[in-house]
C-alpha cells in the first residue's frame, strides 16, 4: 500500500535523500508525522511530503523524453507517456470513452451515474468530485489560496485567479474562428459567437426581448426594475451594474488602471 501512493520505492529513497537538503521545506515532528514548514500540513510518510511539497516549490522533477513536458509526481509523467504510445489503460462500460488514468475514469463515470459522494458538511452540497468540494468549501472559510504575483490579490479558485492573470499579461487565448477577435475568458467567447449565429437564448419576462447571456438579461432586467444592487462602501452611492460601481470606485481610490 505504501509502495502504491509513493509510486515505487525507488522514488521514495531519493525523495529521502532529497529531503536533507538545506532548501527543504520539510521537518519532522515525530517518528511517523512529518509537517511542511510552509502550510503545516502533516503526512505520515516522509514520501508524501516530499510530493507535497512541490506544491510550493513548483519542482517537476520527472521530464517526458519525447515532448520535453516536466512533472512533480512520476505517477504524472508515466500517465502522460500514454498519450505518445497510445495506450489508453480505462474505458468507460458505458459510452466507450478511454482515459489514461482510473481516476479520472472514476470522476466520468459520475457522468452517467450522477453519483456526488462528496458533501459539504456546512450546507450540505454534494459533488461528483473531491477537488470541487474543496473549492466550495473556500465560499464557508473565507480562505482564498491562490494569489497573483504581480499585484498580491487573493482568489478562492484557480480559475478566477488564471482569469485575472490575463488582465496583467494582456493574454486573449479564445479566438472566434469566424472574425478573429480574441477574448481572455471563455464565456466571453461564447457570448461573442452568437453575434454570428443570431441566436439569443434568453427572453425578458417583462418586455419579451431576447438577450444573449443570462449575466446581459439580469443587467436588461434592473433596467424595468429600477434596482441598484451594488453599492459603494465609501459613499453609499448605489448602482444597477457591477461594472460601473467598480469604475466609481476608482474615484475614491484614484487608480488608474489603463495607463
Amino acid at each position: 500500500m505504501e509502495n502504491k501512493f509513493c509510486e515505487n520505492k525507488i522514488e521514495c529513497n531519493a525523495d529521502f535523500q532529497r529531503s536533507d537538503s538545506p532548501d527543504s521545506v520539510m521537518k519532522e515532528t515525530g517518528k511517523t508525522s512529518y509537517q511542511c514548514d510552509i502550510c503545516e500540513k502533516t503526512f505520515s510518510q516522509k514520501c508524501r511530503l516530499t510530493a507535497h511539497s512541490r506544491i510550493h516549490t513548483g519542482e517537476k522533477p520527472y521530464h517526458c523524453n519525447i515532448c520535453g513536458n516536466s512533472f512533480s509526481h512520476k505517477g504524472n509523467l508515466t500517465s502522460h507517456q500514454r498519450i505518445h504510445s497510445g495506450n489508453n489503460l480505462y474505458q468507460c462500460d458505458i459510452c466507450d470513452k478511454s482515459f489514461y488514468q482510473k481516476g479520472h475514469l472514476i470522476n466520468h463515470q459520475r457522468i452517467h451515474t450522477e453519483e456526488k459522494p462528496f458533501n459539504c458538511d456546512v450546507c450540505g452540497k454534494s459533488f461528483s468530485q473531491k477537488g470541487n468540494l474543496t473549492t466550495h468549501n473556500h465560499i464557508h472559510t473565507g480562505e482564498k489560496p491562490y494569489h497573483c504575483d504581480i499585484c498580491g490579490k487573493s482568489f478562492s479558485q484557480k480559475y478566477y485567479l488564471i482569469n485575472h492573470q490575463r488582465t496583467h499579461t494582456g493574454e486573449k487565448p479564445y479566438r472566434c474562428d469566424t472574425c478573429g477577435k480574441s477574448f481572455s475568458q471563455r464565456n466571453n467567447l461564447i457570448v461573442h459567437r452568437r453575434i454570428h449565429t443570431g441566436k439569443k437564448l434568453y427572453q425578458c419576462s417583462v418586455c419579451g426581448k431576447s438577450i444573449s447571456g443570462t449575466s446581459n438579461l439580469t443587467k436588461h432586467i434592473l433596467t424595468h426594475t429600477g434596482e441598484k444592487p451594488y453599492h459603494c462602501d465609501i459613499c453609499s452611492k448605489s448602482f444597477s451594474c457591477g461594472n460601473t460601481l467598480t469604475r466609481h470606485k476608482r474615484i475614491h481610490t484614484g487608480e488608474k488602471p489603463y495607463l
